[in-house]
């Protein structure tokens, strides 16, 4: 019984599954949209209390405490505007996000790893320039040749991308759960059709 009691006040790793809240800027922007911006139920209460946000979508789900009953956020905006960041920072998901998440030589999707254009063995360094996301067999094939030597061609010449630029990239990549009450602040600044 006493082990019972104690689970149900673990925190439960799964509960960004269970009624997340969309976190939005000031400006009514998601923070990040790929990820999206999402915090726990927990975290969204919490931040509610201590005043620090604005619900503006809720859940029919209740959570209760001895005192107090309230719905569960489902959006929420930050007080205090987050100035997003301007450097991209190099990192490998941000350069598969880049990539669109394809190979660079053939457009496949999938297991990707990422290859040096100009190999290091040829001096070739490892930044936003010279490095693009490929396949295994892409990667294989291509090994430490120039890409004049084995053929090959890159579908697009690889570049830092800017912060809007690769915030508009995820943009493409919706999470596999996007609840109905987060609809009008996802896209709300995409071009309308005609």
């Amino acid at each position: 019984m006493q082990g019972d009691f104690r689970t149900e006040f673990v925190r439960d790793p799964a509960a960004l599954k269970q009624h997340p809240a969309l976190v939005l800027n000031a400006d009514y922007r998601p923070l990040s949209y790929y990820p999206l911006s999402l915090w726990t139920w927990q975290e969204a209460v919490k931040a509610a209390y201590l005043d620090r946000v604005d619900i503006v979508a809720e859940y029919d789900a209740m959570v209760h405490s001895p005192s107090i009953e309230i719905r569960i956020p489902s959006v929420i905006v930050l007080k205090d505007y987050v100035k997003p960041q301007k450097r991209v920072a190099f990192t490998r998901f941000n350069l598969f996000l880049r990539d669109e998440f394809r190979c660079q030589y053939c457009g496949a999707k999938g297991e990707l790893t990422f290859d040096h254009v100009v190999p290091r063995a040829k001096g070739g360094i490892t930044s936003w320039e010279n490095v693009v996301a490929a396949c295994s067999p892409c990667n294989l094939r291509k090994g430490a040749k120039s890409l004049h030597r084995t053929g090959m061609s890159l579908r697009k010449p690889p570049r830092a991308p800017g912060a809007e630029q690769l915030r508009n990239m995820g943009r493409k990549f919706p999470p596999n759960h996007l609840h109905e009450s987060w609809m009008d602040f996802l896209y709300w600044d995409a071009e309308l059709e005609a």
